[in-house]
């Protein structure tokens, strides 16, 4: 992302779309390479010699299933979130990733425990990379105001109430009423 930035950034800012609604599909987009990536390193459980299930780093070993019920469709609300953010105020893409890291590690603490605190380095390159390059192509001539000091712990917050405004997952899962959250045993 850092090595071409330069050259996406104009590419994306010269699609003709509403910036936000650009900046919500290309999060969304990163997001589902994103899982890719790690469906398919649980997938290779077995060339480190364990079973799929003894090593993981998805829910599921189904990428459709990961995207749609355990990770994506829940995240698109966040983008949204942070779309408005962005549209109200001019929070720099560095201050999106550091924000959208914190976020996405409380993501892992809820679901997960408190031990993924510890994780915070990693969380924040895995969710604050979703939205930092599509943070680079928002316009900067927008009339968005300069954030205050409580803007950048409440944008930390923001995007949860977007769960219940922009139900995604809710809405695939009651077409799933009994799918697990996590198809492996707990790691020993």
């Amino acid at each position: 992302m850092w090595r071409f930035r330069h050259n996406i950034i104009p590419a994306v800012q010269s699609i003709r779309l509403n910036w936000k609604i650009k900046f919500v599909l290309f999060c969304t987009f990163l997001a589902l390479i994103e899982e890719a990536i790690t469906t398919t390193m649980t997938n290779c459980a077995p060339l480190l010699g364990v079973q799929i299930g003894q090593a993981y780093i998805t829910a599921s070993a189904n990428y459709l299933d990961v995207i749609a019920l355990h990770g994506v469709s829940l995240f698109v609300s966040f983008f949204v979130a942070w779309s408005l953010l962005l549209w109200r105020y001019a929070f720099s893409p560095f201050s999106v990733f550091i924000l959208f890291g914190i976020t996405g590690t409380i993501v892992e603490i809820l679901f997960g425990g408190p031990a993924h605190i510890a994780e915070y380095g990693m969380w924040s390159f895995v969710y604050g990379l979703t939205v930092w390059l599509p943070a680079c192509c928002v316009p900067p001539e927008r009339t968005a105001r300069s954030p205050r000091w409580w803007h950048y712990p409440l944008a930390v917050f923001a995007p949860f109430p977007f769960m219940i405004f922009f139900p995604l997952l809710g809405i695939i899962s009651l077409f799933f009423p009994h799918h697990p959250t996590i198809h492996f045993p707990p790691i020993q």
